[in-house]
């Protein structure tokens, strides 16, 4: 791993102290209803993403380094989004094709008009990831689940139709996060939890952990022949709290505490959540001159 390790045994520490075991859990229904019925959740993360990382390669580039493209291929991008890695990904495709596919049609059609006019064929499906009876068998050189496998309702057909879309030998990739992943931002937001005496159905960690970097490579051994983990990391820092406010409230949902509303929780709630918050980043900033959010994060690749 050519790059900048951020991990240190305090936070190694720190993530054994703070992360709970259990994660939250949302149906495809509430991804598509709340999250993504528009692409303010997206822009919010790839916009901090990109702006205050202090990996010089960024995620996208990671991701399209691993597919290993010649420029030829038939690639399915499932979840696509609003196509914001399918157009730095584009270049790479000059004479290959691309088929995105989500069960959202507001990042769907975001996704369709980011790609307008783009010489690679680009061909846009509505629908989940676990249903891909449109798709003919042995269709793509490459397939990708970017961020997403969390939300799709049965893994066991979704991996059953990878592997069946799936040219033999081509390569599937499952990017996805460690448990510990943004640590920090974590640890501000039980913090301020705890202050409140916040319910404790609210102390929950990323819904990612029902298949994360740990976990995830015995479900997919099921289902392919090989499966390689590459780990890549990254540390967002922010020296003004407003940024990251933004990262944590839109974003993130107030760390998934706000994405399922519950009739106690009021917006005076997240209002005094989100005052704790800062004050712990602003302390942070004061005293070391930045406010850090350590990513710990990669990918599975089968085939």
């Amino acid at each position: 791993m050519d790059q900048t390790d951020f991990r240190t045994p305090a936070l190694d520490a720190l993530a054994k102290e703070i992360i709970p075991e259990q994660h939250f859990v949302f149906s495809a229904d509430t991804a598509r209803e709340r999250f993504f019925n528009d692409t303010r959740m997206l822009d919010v993360k790839q916009d901090v993403h990109n702006r205050f990382r202090t990996n010089p390669t960024s995620m996208v580039g990671y991701m399209i380094n691993n597919l290993a493209l010649a420029g030829t291929e038939d690639l399915l991008d499932l979840g696509c989004g609003n196509a914001f890695v399918l157009e730095h990904l584009r270049p790479h495709l000059a004479d290959g094709t691309i088929t995105g596919l989500d069960n959202a049609p507001a990042v769907l059609d975001a996704a369709r008009a980011r790609m307008h006019g783009t010489a690679t064929p680009c061909t846009w499906i509505e629908g989940s990831a676990d249903d891909l009876s449109m798709l003919g068998d042995d269709t793509f050189d490459r397939v990708m689940a970017n961020y997403m496998i969390h939300y799709v309702p049965d893994l066991d057909r979704c991996f059953t139709e990878v592997r069946r879309v799936l040219r033999p030998g081509r390569l599937f990739q499952l990017t996805t996060d460690r448990p510990d992943s943004m640590l920090e931002m974590y640890q501000v937001h039980f913090n301020a939890l705890k202050a409140m005496n916040a319910p404790t159905h609210l102390f929950k960690a990323t819904p990612k952990g029902r298949l994360s970097l740990e976990n995830g490579a015995p479900q997919l051994q099921k289902y392919f022949d090989r499966v390689k983990t590459v780990t890549w990391q990254d540390q967002l820092r922010f020296s003004d709290p407003d940024p990251f406010m933004r990262f944590y409230e839109v974003g993130h949902n107030h760390c998934c505490a706000s994405s399922e509303p519950d009739e106690r929780l009021d917006e005076a709630f997240f209002q005094e959540l989100r005052r704790l918050v800062r004050a712990q980043v602003v302390e942070v900033i004061d005293a070391h001159g930045h406010f850090s959010v350590t990513k710990y994060t990669g990918s599975f690749l089968c085939s």
